[in-house]
């Protein structure tokens, strides 16, 4: 089951990168003195991404567990 560990540590990884840019991006729209509208519509795109990358973190954590408690 070490393959699974393996694809699960990828998974979160790649989860957090997507939470890692999606920070970067509301910190952009902040810096950028937008008015709220902008702002807001800038915050939701940004959110898509923010919930992807969160569920792809605990998909890859519950392969982690998964493999680790098969092995």
């Amino acid at each position: 089951m070490d393959w699974l560990i393996i694809i699960g540590a990828i998974l979160s990884l790649v989860g957090l990168a997507g939470l890692l840019a999606s920070a970067f991006r509301v910190m952009k729209a902040k810096r950028e003195n937008l008015d709220d509208a902008a702002l807001r519509a800038r915050v939701q795109k940004a959110m898509a991404l923010n919930m992807g990358g969160l569920a792809l973190s605990v998909i890859g954590l519950m392969c982690v567990i998964l493999g680790v408690s098969l092995s």
